[in-house]
């Protein structure tokens, strides 16, 4: 009878648990009947036999079914304060910005309802409203306005809100970011200060919004985004670091990764960034052969099960998990037919790429837009994003410790800043580079399933061109 491995039971498991998640929109299991489930099957996983695949699959879909169920009840909790006047308590997960009519804006998690009764709420909140000159991340807020449950990152939605600071934070990680963020205007001249925040920490609230407009028509967005891309730059950067030592490798990379969602605060995609670079790592270190499949599988259905929100209409998680495919599927398929090991710069061009085909299909869907000049954008700007992050970090450091040389200390960060951001001015203003073009559900999932199947064919080839020298080597 068949074995499989290990690494397909959990890939099969982990995808189950994602699909049992999607079904508990329609389907509610209690959890006794999910615990009785596992309790009977458990004693014939060890096998790793069809039974066991199967078991494995039921496993996984009791799993999603009952966290989906628990989170379900959550939402139709929130359903039922639609078009209400309350008041809650949250704690602020951003820095607030000025938005529409000088409105504060801002999002804010760990909500408790205090009127019309008091209960716990979840999920995320986007507030915007008066009363108080500034929220910042770790606030805890009181807000009374009418609530209106919403789609996509943020669950509900709270506007024209009476603010209440009730709780500041003492957090020395706020500190240290606002400390960096204050360094960075002092060294720099605006927009190249908030274009580096942007490159190093996602920050880009202050970007002004031609700059971000412009950045989205060339398909550059993503280099200032929240997301892993960041990440994945100063990771691949540490491992090409010429230490021969691979515990100092790995330490130096943790610990880049560790303060890299300090200063960022937490968010989603930083953590789930964090989580496959963690594993990504582990991995390495110890010489396991772990299938990035199996590394995605198992970081999707973990922060899925433990935030059902995202897999209901977070578009975030599912770009970031598309790119990630991207980078750690696709893009070494790409590398392993080029004559030499790619530098740096190349490697991280062809995994941005990647990511960028990984996502098309789906932004061409829910945004309906495509930048014709997206490629030629990419590999002009994206070489020397490494090298703006560097200087950028340095004229923040000087900004914060030595204010009186700021200036002198980070002129390459100005020069290398000022020349990406007209390049990406004098790209953008190409004529009709920039196109509407929306497709529908049926044909993106065409697009996805062409683009898997042409991965398939290049991994099978790759694998038998493999097969073959290693046997001509042992002939």
């Amino acid at each position: 009878m068949r074995r499989f491995r290990r690494t397909t039971l959990i890939t099969v498991g982990c995808s189950s648990a994602l699909v049992g998640l999607g079904l508990s929109r329609k389907v509610n299991l209690p959890s006794g009947q999910w615990l009785l489930i596992f309790l009977f099957c458990l004693p014939f996983l060890k096998h790793k036999n069809r039974l066991s695949l199967v078991l494995v699959i039921l496993l996984g879909l009791g799993l999603g079914l009952w966290r989906g169920s628990l989170y379900m009840q959550k939402l139709s909790e929130l359903k039922a304060l639609t078009d209400q006047q309350v008041t809650v308590e949250v704690t602020s997960t951003s820095d607030a910005i000025y938005a529409a009519q000088s409105q504060l804006q801002f999002t804010a998690n760990h909500a408790l309802l205090i009127q019309p009764y008091r209960q716990d709420l979840a999920g995320s909140f986007k507030i915007s409203g008066f009363g108080v000159p500034m929220v910042y991340r770790g606030d805890r807020v009181l807000v009374s306005a009418k609530l209106y449950p919403t789609r996509g990152s943020n669950q509900a939605w709270m506007s024209y809100a009476q603010l209440q600071v009730i709780g500041t934070s003492n957090s020395w990680i706020n500190r240290l970011t606002r400390t960096f963020t204050t360094g960075m205007e002092n060294a720099l001249p605006e927009p190249q200060a908030s274009f580096g925040l942007g490159l190093l920490i996602g920050q880009r609230t202050n970007l002004p919004p031609q700059i971000i407009a412009e950045l989205t028509m060339v398909g550059l967005i993503h280099i200032v985004a929240v997301s892993g891309y960041n990440l994945t730059i100063l990771v691949r950067g540490s491992q090409r670091l010429r230490i021969n030592s691979k515990y100092q490798r790995t330490l130096i990379s943790l610990s880049l990764i560790i303060g890299f969602v300090l200063v960022t605060g937490f968010s989603a995609s930083i953590v789930r960034a964090a989580v496959v670079s963690i594993l990504s790592l582990w991995a390495w270190y110890y010489g396991r052969d772990l299938k990035p499949l199996v590394i995605i599988a198992f970081t999707a259905a973990v922060t899925g099960l433990f935030n059902p929100f995202y897999v209901w209409g977070d578009l975030g998680w599912y770009l970031s998990f598309l790119a990630f495919f991207g980078v750690l599927i696709v893009a070494p398929l790409i590398t392993a037919r080029l004559a030499r090991p790619p530098k740096l710069l190349t490697s991280v061009l062809i995994e941005t790429l990647c990511a960028e085909l990984m996502t098309l299909p789906l932004i061409m869907m829910s945004f309906g837009q495509l930048s014709l000049i997206g490629l030629l954008a990419n590999l002009l700007i994206v070489p020397l994003v490494p090298w703006a992050m560097l200087f950028s970090a340095v004229a923040a450091a000087a900004g914060a410790l030595i204010p009186e040389l700021a200036g002198w200390i980070a002129w390459p960060a100005n020069l290398l800043l000022t020349y990406m951001l007209d390049l990406v001015h004098l790209l953008a203003s190409i004529p009709s580079i920039f196109l509407r073009v929306a497709i529908d559900p049926t044909l993106m999932i065409s697009l996805y399933a062409l683009l898997v199947t042409i991965i398939i064919i290049g991994h099978k080839k790759l694998k038998g061109q493999r097969a073959l020298g290693e046997l001509k080597k042992a002939s």
